[in-house]
């Protein structure tokens, strides 16, 4: 009788434990739309990912926010009542939606009760399919992405950014090494026929992913294959080719970043090698320890930032590690040069073994709690999809167990062996300088009284 209760026990238990995250029911249907499938935590919840293979990156300088521009005029409205009604729909459903475009895809994000799983994706195929386009919601949509973007491009911001002076650190150098463009993309003279060639072309079923996590209906995979797989296929297109480095970035340079203040943030980048094994979680784990360093060495020993970071980024083919600090701008010389000795000593002596060991196993141990949630878990297999095949997502873990001290050293050696691009931002005039302005301009206005009062008085 015990042992019956604790086998009660452990099935009534069994919901609670962890899901293995890595296997999820994955296939796909027969005009080519992968289909990815999973049982999540919240049973009366779904979090649904639609995501379409095309970005920002898919087209020249001049022509990028298109997909964004799509993106905005898919939500114009079905029928008669339009954007509004639309919206209607979706909350009388319960359901929350956006929509996102990046550098590689475009990707409509859904949160919705499990009961109407079904009704909320018959509504996304009706965006996609029967959404209707005109010049009238042409020149909202152009509008909106506009505010988005930062409001009218005026010939003054577009002449700030040709000179380097409208972009934050990675950007300019970014945009320095030719993995940017200089300018926005202008939208104003982008046409209807530019944007319904970009939805047949690209809009395919077989350029698309759908990720369903949570209180999946039974009846799922026979509705997708009844409904989802009407999507017209068409023949894949050859995605642009990423932009490389193509011109040479000056090694230090002092951006301006606003008009007045004492405060000034200084950015230490560096280009990533491309590694053979293991690449992104490899250099995931030495960005977890630069954090640390920074946090020791600028805020522990010196003092300098409250806030030091480091973070990657990437532009086009090429990978960015960038450390981060903001300072007093009377510390930024100080800060640099401890932040010189600390990279110095990274290069010659290598990472601290149990410094290393720590961070590592922090990692790993992160991994177990990180994707809780069906949205955590859905935007996890929307990050993971070059990790994806058969069924299976690649176990981050086993790639962190992986990696040794001695893996990690030969990475950061690589990272370091270049001096890297030092980018200082701060204001056009600290306070103590805009006094003196104030001052000097005080005394001349009153040598000038002076000078006029004594030769009038002759």
């Amino acid at each position: 009788m015990r042992c019956l209760m604790f086998i009660c026990l452990l099935l009534g238990c069994a919901p609670g434990f962890a899901i293995d995250r890595s296997q999820v029911e994955g296939y796909l249907l027969p005009n080519g739309l992968q289909v990815v499938l999973k049982s999540g935590y919240e049973r009366s919840h779904v979090s649904i990912r639609l995501v379409v293979g095309v970005g920002f990156d898919d087209f020249p300088c001049e022509r990028q926010e298109l997909p964004h521009l799509l993106e905005h005029l898919l939500f114009s409205g079905i029928d008669d009542s339009g954007e509004g009604g639309l919206e209607e729909r979706m909350q009388a459903l319960g359901g929350e939606w956006n929509a996102y475009t990046s550098s590689a895809d475009t990707t409509f994000v859904i949160e919705a009760p499990a009961r109407n799983q079904r009704k909320v994706l018959d509504l996304l195929l009706a965006v996609i399919n029967d959404t209707r386009i005109d010049e009238k919601a042409l020149e909202l949509s152009k509008r909106i992405v506009e505010r988005e973007d930062g409001g009218h491009y005026s010939h003054l911001q577009r002449w700030l950014d040709r000179q380097d002076l409208g972009h934050r650190a990675s950007d300019q150098l970014a945009v320095e090494l030719g993995l940017k463009c200089a300018e926005r993309s202008s939208i104003e003279d982008m046409t209807l026929e530019e944007v319904n060639d970009l939805r047949e072309h690209w809009y395919a079923a077989n350029n698309m992913t759908l990720i369903v996590v949570g209180g999946l209906d039974r009846l799922l995979p026979a509705y997708l294959e009844r409904t989802y797989g009407e999507l017209p296929a068409v023949e894949p297109g050859e995605r642009r080719v990423l932009d490389g480095v193509t011109h040479k970035a000056e090694a230090r340079r002092e951006l301006t970043r606003g008009w007045l203040g004492d405060s000034a943030r200084l950015h230490w980048l560096f280009l990533e090698p491309v590694l053979d094994n293991d690449h992104g979680q490899t250099w995931d784990l030495l960005q977890r320890y630069l954090d640390w360093a920074l946090y020791d060495e600028l805020r522990l020993k010196h003092g300098f930032s409250y806030g030091p970071f480091s973070q990657r980024e990437s532009f086009g083919d090429t990978g960015l590690m960038v450390l981060n600090a903001d300072l007093d701008r009377a510390d930024v010389d100080a800060a640099e040069q401890a932040l010189a000795a600390m990279l110095e000593r990274l290069r010659k002596d290598g990472l601290d073994p149990a410094t290393f060991q720590r961070i590592k196993q922090a990692a790993i141990d992160r991994e177990a709690w990180t994707t809780q949630g069906n949205s955590v878990l859905a935007d996890y297999y929307w990050g993971a999809l070059n990790d994806y095949a058969d069924g299976r997502f690649a176990d981050p873990v086993r790639a962190l167990r992986r990696i040794s001290l001695e893996d990690a050293n030969r990475a950061l050696q690589q990272l370091l062996a270049e001096p890297g691009y030092v980018r200082i931002e701060k204001p056009l005039l600290s306070f103590d300088e805009l006094y003196g302005w104030v001052a000097l301009a005080v005394g001349v206005l009153l040598a000038g009284v002076l000078i006029w009062g004594r030769r009038r008085s002759r």
